[in-house]
């Protein structure tokens, strides 16, 4: 393999040679430069060449490979021409979702994303109506090439997208016999976090002349200043910046915002000044001296928010800043370091809120394994802490206006306004202070007392599923449901106690929003299955229930007892230092043989029917326990007649 490339140019898209209407996809989407990704490995892959980037999740890396692949599609054909294999089907979803993004200028260019938990029949309609663009699991993926409803001859391109997470998973098999089938003319890109031996060893088969693009972190000392992050969806963002900037900001002190693309700093802004929030946006469309503008009313005092773009942000120093709130992931750990370095200057503490969303809780990791300081996680602020700061705020804002202001014109008003109303002070003291709240009002909303769920251990959260070992449910089919319906990490499951009715399953605290959402309506094994949080009543109630073998032996004899039967056994006896005296019940006093059932009551009569007939006719008993030549005058002479009859 190639040495790898080190240094970054800082280039545009336009630069990159694409196809015009893949730039105007790109502008429309409101990204402005490249991140050192998508700088290292478009070239690379616009070249032909085979290339492995190492690079950490939330760098771009869709768009990597997402447009050279576009720019190679023919869309005159609507035979498959690229192949992108990802470890989980949420991942194909969202990388599909950003090819037609990047496509939607080209024409007529099917992109199509196959996974298990889909109708396969649907995903053959759609293959056979033409498709150029496949993504999808390796699984799914290989059962559609095995169908021959996936033709591979014609793939230009394959993509194996979090390489690493998908050997985990335990797809390498899968992932080998796929590349072994495609054409030799393939290019391959190969990207993955980290690098093991198993994606080497797959590098070094299927891959020719490999270059290795990795992203270089730049050692890098992180500033004083306190670092939190906020799990949140992408639909609960505004209202909890909003929650925060109320909670969390001190009066005098301004707060720089960054957002991923320029259109969406310009929205956030617009939202924010609805508001009453005094916003400015600051982005790459806007000229110099707009800028400049814009730094310049931060710096006095006319604005207190400033929603930027990375590219726009650049060199910003300004010592009001007190408080950084990364609205989106950054593009990498660096990008991270470079954000919350706006904050604390001169010698001041200033603050980082970084938002989080379901699927980047890896790129938390990489970032507090790349500062090498520990993220605290902090609680969306609720209505009464909202409140609670709003009324704070006013009294400060009462204490100082007693200290700092000359106030004889308004005592003299309220002295008049005494003597004509016959109110006390207090009183007009109190309406005057809700005529100065305005819109936002002092009330405090009476919250129910919020439910206790049991916490195994620290960060580890409990949940309830209600299915167990009755439903045939093993540790295994509750690790594989919750790592593939919601795209948790395995190992980062906690304790599983199958019991026989219900799983007790312990879960990181950060991923319990997405497994409540994804898994609400799921499949367990073969077992329709509901998930909830597990509350500390029902622990305890757990620990109360008698174990499962004595369980289930008081529950047969009870069942025997109810039905008049004194003839059930458990499969295996139960066991006690002294005899148990209800297992006398369970014995007749003879063995039950099925020879002896047809017996009459004189059975030596019978006997001697059969000492009549010769030994050598005698035949050995059927089924039913008794000889087929039976002597005319014995009762079992009809049932003789009636078996020759069906003979």
């Amino acid at each position: 393999m190639n040495m790898p490339i080190e240094e970054t140019i800082e280039i545009t898209f336009a630069q990159f040679g694409l196809r015009d209407e893949l730039t105007k996809a790109v502008n429309d989407l409101g990204y402005e430069m490249p991140s050192p990704i998508q700088q290292k490995t478009i070239p690379l892959l616009l070249e032909g060449k085979d290339i492995i980037g190492q690079a950490q999740t939330g760098t771009g890396k869709t768009a990597a490979f997402a447009l050279p692949t576009l720019q190679k599609i023919d869309t005159a054909t609507s035979r498959v021409q690229a192949l992108v294999l990802t470890p989980t089907r949420e991942l194909a979803i969202q990388v599909a979702e950003a090819f037609h993004s990047y496509a939607k200028h080209l024409g007529r260019v099917r992109v199509l994303p196959v996974y298990g938990g889909q109708s396969i029949s649907q995903q053959i309609k759609h293959l056979r109506s033409g498709v150029q663009i496949v993504v999808g699991t390796p699984g799914r993926v290989m059962d559609h090439i095995r169908r021959e409803t996936i033709d591979i001859s014609n793939l230009k391109v394959v993509v194996l997208d979090e390489a690493d997470e998908m050997l985990n998973m335990g797809f390498q098999e899968d992932v080998e016999w796929i590349l072994s089938h495609t054409p030799d003319t393939r290019q391959t890109a190969l990207f993955s976090a980290t690098m093991p031996r198993q994606v080497k060893r797959i590098a070094e088969k299927y891959l020719r002349d490999a270059v290795n693009v990795e992203i270089q972190q730049k050692t890098m000392t992180v500033p004083t200043v306190q670092q939190f992050y906020l799990n949140v969806s992408e639909n609960q963002k505004t209202d909890a910046l909003t929650k925060l900037l109320e909670t969390e900001t001190a009066s005098g002190e301004a707060v720089l915002i960054f957002h991923r693309t320029k259109l969406g700093a310009a929205a956030l802004t617009d939202k924010l000044q609805a508001r009453g929030y005094a916003a400015e946006a600051m982005h790459g469309d806007m000229s110099q001296a707009q800028r400049e503008a814009v730094i310049k009313r931060l710096r006095n005092g006319a604005v207190e928010i400033v929603v930027a773009t990375d590219v726009a942000a650049r060199g910003l120093d300004v010592d009001r800043i007190s408080t950084v709130v990364n609205y989106d992931m950054p593009s990498d750990t660096e990008n991270y370091v470079h954000r919350i370095g706006r904050t604390g200057r001169a010698g001041r503490a200033g603050k980082a809120v970084l938002f989080v969303t379901p699927r980047q809780q890896r790129m938390l990791r990489d970032i507090e394994k790349y500062t090498k300081q520990k993220i605290e996680p902090i609680k969306l602020p609720t209505p009464a802490d909202v409140a609670a700061r709003r009324v704070a705020i006013l009294k400060e804002r009462i204490v100082a206006t007693l200290t700092e202001q000359d106030l004889e014109l308004y005592l003299s008003l309220v002295e008049d306004l005494m003597e004509e109303t016959g109110r006390e002070a207090v009183e007009i003291a109190a309406a005057a202070t809700f005529l100065a709240v305005g819109e936002k009002p002092l009330q405090v909303k009476v919250e129910p007392e919020p439910q206790r769920f049991s916490f195994s251990e620290e960060g580890m959260t409990r949940l309830f599923i209600d299915v167990g070992r009755r439903h045939q449910i093993s540790p295994a089919h509750i690790v594989g449901a919750i790592a593939n319906e919601a795209d948790v990490p395995g190992k980062a499951i906690g304790a599983i106690d199958v019991n026989d009715r219900f799983t007790l399953v312990d879960v990181p605290a950060q991923f319990v929003p997405q497994i409540l959402e994804r898994m609400s309506r799921s499949r367990i094994g073969k077992q329709n299955a509901n998930i909830r949080l597990a509350s500390n009543v029902e622990i305890e109630t757990v620990k109360e229930v008698p174990p499962r073998r004595e369980r289930e032996f008081e529950r047969g004899f009870e069942r025997g007892s109810e039905r008049g039967e004194g003839s059930f056994k458990p499969k295996k006896p139960f066991r006690a230092e002294k005899p148990f005296e209800a297992e006398k019940s369970f014995k007749t006093k003879k063995p039950f043989k099925a020879e002896n059932s047809f017996k009459s009551e004189k059975p030596s009569k019978i006997e001697k029917s059969f000492k009549t007939e010769k030994p050598s006719k005698v035949r050995k008993p059927t089924k039913a326990g008794k000889p087929d030549n039976v002597k005319p005058g014995s009762p079992f002479a009809a049932f003789a007649k009636i078996k020759k009859k069906k003979k």
